[in-house]
């Protein structure tokens, strides 16, 4: 008996040394060996499969688990595919974003394909089908100043909508402002379909300034979606700031820091007072005939107007104008007698007019009427303190 035992023992001793041979590759007739077992990659695609109204903007995402992303494809409803490229997420390597190498179209159905493989090289395959939202109302804002303009330093930007935006959150943060100079610039909404742009202080002058408005597949609520981005290009020119004391009857120009004309003038009368605060300047006119109805008063009324002036720089649109009066000139340095307008000689006005340009500023102080305000036309920006202005803003 205890010879067998010892026989199966040796025996026993043989089989496991046969086992640890081929665990080493180094026998032949064992086991040939298998696969390490890796787990599977994994993919997680958005959108989601089936999902609908789908901004053309939306990122492709796909996210990997226990492999590399190996291939991605885009192809629309007919399958023809779709050029892109994908790119890691910052401080997310497990995550790449998709992005069309021109934008997805809206109201059209896509199919995203991506391919992962794992630690054994193996494969592993997921797709999703969307479809694209089909506006009811695409919507493509109007924009001042126009590009390639060179304006002055109280020009504010402005962006006028056709319909009122309801999500006006996700519209201002894709109206991005930059300038060769950094300003503390802030929109505000003054209505509901019109935002503007500018700074606390004037603009500094000889800046460039860029508005990208990507607005392209942003909705803008109630059925309003962006229809296409813009870039405007302007300039910031000289400036030009003008102080008019309806007090003192003095019009003091000032060319940046300098002064260089300080003349007599005739500011608002009693019946029609200048407007206080800072006037843009919006347009040069070099004759123009004013007429007291296009702000409400007729003709043939007593106070009514209809008159021929040269050299006209218009301030505001409630008939606000710096320009020639000759008939008021003994009157220019000592009382105010206008209809709200900034009375010079022939020869003065002629020399502001040709020193004035779209976005100039002229500051009305010291007049018994009231403070430019939304009821004067589209710039009283200036008149609205910084605070207020920045509560203006959609983005908190």
């Amino acid at each position: 008996m205890r010879r067998a035992a010892a026989v199966v023992a040796v025996g026993a001793l043989v089989f496991l040394a046969g086992c640890s041979g081929d665990d080493e590759g180094g026998g032949s007739g064992g086991s040939s060996g298998s696969a390490s077992g890796a787990a599977p990659a994994q993919l997680t695609l958005a959108p989601a499969d089936g999902a609908a109204d789908v901004s053309p903007v939306t990122p492709l995402e796909i996210s990997v688990t226990d492999g590399e992303l190996a291939d991605v494809t885009v192809v629309d409803a007919a399958g023809s595919p779709v050029e892109g490229e994908s790119a890691e997420v910052p401080g997310d390597p497990a995550t790449e974003v998709w992005t069309a190498a021109t934008p997805l179209a809206y109201g059209t159905t896509y199919t995203l394909t991506a391919t992962a493989t794992n630690a054994d090289d193996e494969e592993a395959e997921e797709s999703t089908t969307f479809t694209t939202v089909s506006p009811a109302t695409l919507s493509t804002p109007s924009v001042g100043p126009l590009g390639g303009t060179t304006v002055g330093v109280g020009m504010p930007i402005r962006v006028y909508f056709d319909d009122p935006v309801a999500d006006k959150a996700a519209v201002e943060s894709r109206l991005v402002v930059t300038s060769s100079t950094p300003t503390d610039g802030v929109w505000n909404w003054l209505t509901d379909s019109e935002v503007h742009f500018r700074p606390s202080q004037y603009w500094p002058a000889d800046t460039e300034v860029t508005l990208d408005a990507r607005l392209y597949g942003v909705d803008f609520g109630d059925g309003v979606w962006g229809e296409k981005d813009r870039t405007v290009e302007f300039s910031i020119g000289d400036r030009h700031v003008s102080i008019a004391d309806a007090g003192t009857h003095t019009l003091d120009v000032y060319d940046g820091d300098q002064l260089v004309q300080s003349w007599p003038m005739s500011a608002g009368g009693p019946d029609f007072p200048s407007r206080n605060g800072p006037h843009v300047v919006t347009e040069l006119n070099r004759d123009r005939v004013m007429d007291s109805s296009t702000f409400g008063v007729p003709v043939d009324s007593p106070n009514g107007y209809r008159t021929p002036v040269e050299y006209a720089v218009r301030l505001s649109n409630n008939g606000e104008f710096v320009h020639a009066a000759p008939w008021s000139v003994a009157q220019q340095g000592n009382t105010n007698v206008s209809h709200g307008c900034i009375n010079l000689s022939t020869e003065r006005a002629a020399w502001f007019f040709g020193f004035s340009q779209p976005g100039d500023v002229v500051e009305i102080k010291n007049s018994i009427g009231p403070t430019l305000s939304s009821a004067d036309g589209d710039i009283y920006d200036w008149a609205i303190p910084w605070d207020e202005w920045q509560a203006g803003s959609a983005l908190k």
